[in-house]
């Protein structure tokens, strides 16, 4: 039964639980607040799903890019090199961004009679990004449920698993990673040098996929 709203940037992570849980999505939704990539992302995620014929959503949340501060949002500069392991890469968090997208895919879920809302944020995430951490997850289950006359739940699959894990899980669905996008600094190929770079890299490297990615 299509039940549930995915929240969908185009990367890894979200184009995975897209062909995982297609059965049940009914709407994908994606955000354009600024952030260096979103360019390069959001065409991988129409591109999606428009290919398994299931609705696709951009929403602009401008506000975030000409309120908040992050390095994600002021340009590819800004953006620092290295692992998600340095404390440089704080620099990254756009301040509550998971809670104000779930909030908005909440009321679309709502709105469309659908029970669920689904995010790919995943153990890897934990460290650097508080609204992806389990104890948010919880939190916001909790919050989601007792704001809806339906009590929308959230579903966070992932929230567990390692970015290698969930690479593993799309080379099962047959998913082709050069369809995804991931660096932070938003230029025409990936740097290969940012940590959602690194990132990448390592995750397809333990998962015994070729990475056929473009890097400067």
């Amino acid at each position: 039964m299509k039940d549930s709203v995915l929240i969908l940037s185009g990367g890894m992570d979200s184009v995975t639980m897209l062909y995982e849980y297609r059965d049940r999505i009914a709407l994908c939704v994606s955000f354009d607040y600024g952030s260096n990539h979103n360019a390069r992302e959001l065409p991988f995620a129409r591109l999606h799903c428009q290919r398994l014929g299931i609705e696709h959503l951009t929403i602009p949340l401008s506000f975030m890019g000409q309120y908040f501060e992050s390095s994600l949002l002021q340009g590819s500069e800004a953006i620092p090199e290295g692992s998600y392991a340095t404390d440089n890469m704080k620099s990254t968090v756009v301040p509550f961004r998971n809670g104000i997208m779930l909030s908005v895919a909440v009321g679309l879920a709502e709105s469309r009679g659908l029970n669920h809302v689904m995010m790919a944020n995943h153990g890897g995430d934990h460290a650097v990004y508080p609204d992806c951490r389990p104890e948010f997850v919880e939190s916001f289950n909790n919050a989601a449920k007792a704001g809806t006359y339906a009590g929308v739940t959230l579903l966070a699959p992932y929230t567990h698993l390692t970015k290698a894990d969930i690479a593993r899980h799309g080379r099962q669905l047959g998913i082709d990673y050069a369809e995804t996008w991931s660096c932070y600094k938003g230029g025409k190929h990936h740097c290969g040098r940012c940590a959602t770079c690194v990132e990448r890299r390592q995750a397809l490297l333990e998962a015994g996929i070729d990475d056929t990615t473009l890097y400067n």
